[in-house]
């Protein structure tokens, strides 16, 4: 079990959900503070079981290194708040008690995740607390933007009948810029300026939830739940382009929440289509669901269809490569349609983004498809809950 930097907010901060992932090979850098060693110390027992399954008290203080005393207190606690439960016992090796066994109670909660990145529907889960799907539903993206927020409303609480089990918390990714708070500061497809979206999702529902960019949420579930590098860049195609940041396994958000919001860079000098932001050229009028698709439909051929494709693969190249260079990433994971993206733009962009960076030390990195589908964002969602509630990622 890694050290959990603690000079960062507390674990289990529900207002900070991207912040309160640990820092894997990092040395502690503080001391914790007193008010602060409960909430760590729990969130340290709850993650070393989210990971390493069910264990018996005497695991979980080797594994955590804290006091026997402590794990004692500690599980007594968990399990009168419905967070553990006892698994029967280990069979004995040796004389002596047989160890009863601990873990998350993991069939008896559930969290919800919502996707509104979507170019025609959004997207909504039932999760367990391992990140697995077990509902689904999804809505058309309603017509005007005015219904955007009743539709997500009427789409949790569909979830919620649907869950069954006590729901830990409500996760959501959305497009658009997005602070720690959950409020859209700039969200260019639905029209929102400093929206408060988690607010009005938190009245609606009466549970705790959870606001942050979509490809922010995607690139924690590739990290928690896909076994991501930990300096890796997902970008999120869909009804917009962005891309989701972890250097040293922490979230990159920027000074302004703005990081990783390529899709408004302008990639070349050649003009291109305009873009909902008011510009031209920029990677998102190129790259984006609907406008790709548009250009593909239009396109006479197979050949020109290729062009397409190799013409959008350039234009993202050209927007990764100093991004790439700069933070020194190991590797870039797309995440969109597969028709869209793997093979030949994939391709393109990995020739285009090895062709402008230095040779002998980013020649090798990767270029690849996440493995979770449509399901990315869902998973990030759920991620986000469990770190923002128990301090697990």
């Amino acid at each position: 079990m890694p050290p959990v930097d603690i000079s960062r907010p507390p674990l289990g901060d529900a207002s900070s959900p991207t912040q309160s992932l640990p820092l894997r090979g990092r040395r502690q850098t503080a001391k914790v503070l007193p008010e602060q060693a409960r909430q760590h110390n729990r969130s340290l027992v709850l993650q070393t079981l989210f990971h390493g399954g069910a264990m018996s008290r005497a695991d979980l203080a080797r594994e955590t290194r804290l006091t026997r005393v402590t794990i004692s207190d500690l599980v007594s606690e968990l399990i009168a708040d419905g967070l553990l439960a006892e698994f029967g016992t280990r069979e004995a090796a040796g004389p002596g008690k047989p160890a009863i066994l601990v873990d998350l109670d993991r069939a008896g909660h559930r969290i919800v995740g919502l996707d509104l990145s979507g170019s025609e529907t959004f997207l909504g889960a039932v999760l367990t607390l391992d990140g697995e799907i077990v509902a689904r539903h999804e809505v058309p993206v309603p017509p005007a933007v005015s219904e955007v927020v009743d539709t997500a409303v009427a789409l949790a609480r569909a979830l919620v009948a649907d869950a069954h089990a006590p729901v830990l918390g409500v996760g959501v990714g959305t497009p658009g810029v997005v602070d720690e708070h959950g409020v859209i500061l700039a969200a260019p497809n639905f029209g929102w300026v400093g929206f408060d979206l988690e607010r009005a999702l938190t009245d609606a529902l009466g549970l705790p939830v959870l606001v942050a960019n979509d490809a922010n949420a995607a690139v924690l579930a590739e990290y928690t739940l896909g076994g991501a590098a930990d300096d890796v860049m997902l970008v999120k195609v869909g009804r917009g382009v962005g891309a989701g940041l972890l250097t040293g396994g922490t979230p990159l958000r920027g000074s302004r929440f703005a990081a990783g919001e390529i899709g408004h860079v302008t990639v070349g000098t050649d003009g291109g289509p305009p873009c909902a932001c008011g510009k031209i050229g920029c990677l998102e009028a190129w790259l984006s669901v609907p406008a790709l698709s548009a250009r593909l439909a239009a396109a006479s051929d197979d050949d020109a269809r290729a062009g397409v494709l190799r013409d959008a693969g350039e234009r993202l190249g050209i927007a990764l490569a100093p991004v790439v260079a700069t933070l020194d990433l190991s590797e870039v994971v797309l995440s969109g349609p597969p028709e869209l993206l793997d093979g030949t733009l994939a391709s393109a962009t990995l020739d285009t983004l090895r062709a402008r960076t230095l040779a002998p030390f980013h020649e090798g990195v990767r270029i690849r498809m996440t493995a979770h589908g449509q399901d990315i964002v869902l998973r990030g969602a759920a991620v986000m809950v469990l770190s923002g509630q128990l301090g697990v990622s």
